[in-house]
């Protein structure tokens, strides 16, 4: 969490630091990544279980057994983490296209750091009268801010392609954490019946 602040208020020496560092892939995705996204969602649902969130064509708090919050932050932890994986491929992907030779463990470090800032906002999901969308807002904004700084001393593109490499990795991490979002602030506001079902009933049977 320490980094995530220092790649928001600091993000100059703090990618500096990044970049120099040859932490392998394991030891970012446990001492870093996991902690990180897991306190969002340990937070967010305490939310869920003690303040709820609001929902219905009249809008009315609804709180969250736990058995379904904790089986709700259970899959969003495991989207969260599928989404810097395929952030990272297609970002590499990306870079290809733009006759870059870089890694997987580039794109990875790049992406994972760069969405800090998107991860930690993710703790203020915790209350009900924050707006889903307001966290992801200000959250990827944030995160896009964060990796014009970081993008180019990771993944190290050819100079007259670093602005364009930058801008495709933006817009793509926009739009899959966007896709993201639609579900999960569907089901908490109550429109994803069938979803609710499907966790409802997971949750009575593993917690009755």
């Amino acid at each position: 969490m320490f980094n995530a602040l220092l790649l928001i208020f600091a993000p100059l020496p703090a990618w500096e630091r990044i970049s120099r560092g040859s932490r392998s892939l394991a030891y970012l995705l446990l001492s870093y990544l996991v902690p990180l996204v897991a306190a969002g969602c340990v937070a967010e649902g305490y939310g869920l279980v003690r303040w709820g969130k609001w929902q219905g064509d009249v809008p009315h708090l609804k709180k969250f057994p736990a058995g379904e919050a904790l089986i709700f932050e259970i899959g969003q932890f495991v989207l969260l983490l599928a989404i810097v994986f395929l952030g990272a491929r297609l970002i590499k992907a990306i870079g290809e296209t733009f006759h870059g030779r870089h890694t997987f463990g580039q794109a990875f470090v790049a992406v994972a750091y760069g969405m800090s800032p998107f991860f930690l906002l993710r703790f203020l999901d915790a209350f009900a009268a924050v707006s889903p969308w307001i966290t992801w807002s200000l959250g990827i904004l944030l995160s896009v801010g964060v990796m014009y700084q970081g993008l180019p001393r990771v993944m190290e593109p050819d100079p007259p392609h670093a602005f364009g490499l930058y801008l495709m990795s933006s817009l793509l991490l926009i739009l899959i954490t966007g896709l993201a979002r639609f579900v999960t602030a569907w089901y908490l506001a109550g429109k994803l019946t069938r979803l609710e079902g499907l966790i409802s009933g997971v949750a009575a049977k593993w917690f009755s």
